[in-house]
């Protein structure tokens, strides 16, 4: 088993212009008030280092028996599953939906059914829909939220009827909520409150700008935390420590790095609805929150837009075909404006090239 996608984003990384990503721009080291009295090479962290556990407790508002510090939301998934699951099992897993979670399941010898995120509905779960589709054999529904790659939220009231079907059939609800935190929203809580047999994975990476730290976690029934640290003995011996603690740093200093994405976000929010959602080719929901949308082109083949974006203009989006909607592209707004600027203008450049614009209604659609 293989990651197309994932081999795909690591090969075009380095456009100059890389609007296609789904993070906020890297945060400097040097703009982390850390000394290197506070960073140690090894430490005590062989089923967790007690201070950076204690760090996301704190940030998520869950006890710390409760906490799975992982390498990053990749590995926080997939540690999830492969702790719950056992092959030939079935999932129920949202459509459109991010690639590599579809991609780890079948790896871990799962059965894949899916459930829709409509375009006409904005992309929302359906309560009733999943819950009609919940039979005895599911295991688990995986949900991300907000949706990638649209940045659609799914409210606390939908969670809880997806949850109290699951519960029905003794099985669980993973939420990845990687992208949550770009709502800044506190009255937004983690869907690991909702009940027991709720799962949830999340990290640093996305809308921090800290995705070197690798520091995720997973928020999970006590007994299910301790199986997963015992199931990455298979996979590493201790994690990084000096990430570790680093991390624990950047939790401290969450809030300045949090004011710095906002910033981001807002501006390049500007930028994206002046320019690419103003056209007539163009239809996309904008929730006014979250660091991707996924608009709908109808001009042409949107891998041939992405080949000539990136040959001719240096210029990287993300093509709709690895969430399965080959006729849209996901666009991300963390990056540095100045980059991100450049970047739309070559973008809608290349759109004019194949298909012509006129004015159109500058509402998202």
């Amino acid at each position: 088993m293989k990651s197309e996608y994932m081999h795909w984003a690591k090969t075009h990384v380095g456009a100059r212009y890389n609007i296609g990503a789904s993070g906020v721009a890297n945060y400097p080291l040097a703009e982390l008030p850390v000394s290197l009295g506070e960073l140690e090479i090894t430490g005590e962290s062989y089923y967790g280092y007690a201070p950076l556990q204690q760090a996301i407790s704190d940030h998520t508002g869950v006890p710390v028996e409760m906490v799975f510090a992982a390498l990053g939301t990749s590995q926080a998934n997939h540690l999830a599953m492969a702790s719950l699951l056992r092959p030939g099992d079935e999932i129920l897993l949202e459509d459109p939906s991010y690639e590599l979670i579809f991609s780890t399941a079948r790896y871990l010898g799962v059965s894949v059914r899916r459930f829709p995120r409509r375009p006409e509905n904005e992309f929302a779960v359906d309560p009733d829909e999943v819950c009609r589709l919940i039979t005895p054999r599911t295991r688990l529904v995986v949900l991300t939220n907000l949706h990638n790659p649209t940045s659609a939220l799914v409210g606390e009231e939908t969670l809880t009827a997806v949850g109290s079907a699951c519960e029905k059939q003794g099985s669980y609800v993973l939420v990845d909520e990687v992208y949550l935190e770009s709502t800044f929203d506190p009255a937004i809580r983690t869907a690991a409150t909702l009940g027991k047999n709720f799962i949830v994975t999340n990290s640093l990476t996305k809308v921090y700008g800290l995705s070197g730290l690798r520091c995720g976690w997973v928020l999970a029934r006590p007994e299910v935390v301790q199986a997963m640290f015992r199931l990455r003995d298979l996979f590493e011996s201790i994690p990084p420590h000096v990430s570790e603690r680093l991390s624990v740093v950047a939790f401290r200093h969450l809030g300045k790095i949090r004011e710095r994405s906002k910033r981001l976000m807002d501006e390049n929010r500007g930028v994206l609805r002046s320019t690419l959602l103003s056209r007539d080719d163009i239809a996309c929901f904008d929730p006014g929150f979250g660091t991707v949308v996924f608009p709908r082109w109808t001009g042409g083949k949107v891998d041939d837009l992405a080949d000539t974006l990136l040959e001719k203009q240096e210029t990287s989006i993300t093509p709709g075909r690895f969430f399965g909607l080959p006729d849209r592209f996901r666009i991300g707004l963390g990056g540095e404006t100045a980059m991100f600027r450049e970047g739309m203008k070559r973008l809608c450049g290349a759109l004019d090239h194949f298909g012509g614009r006129s004015p159109a209604d500058p509402r998202a659609r």
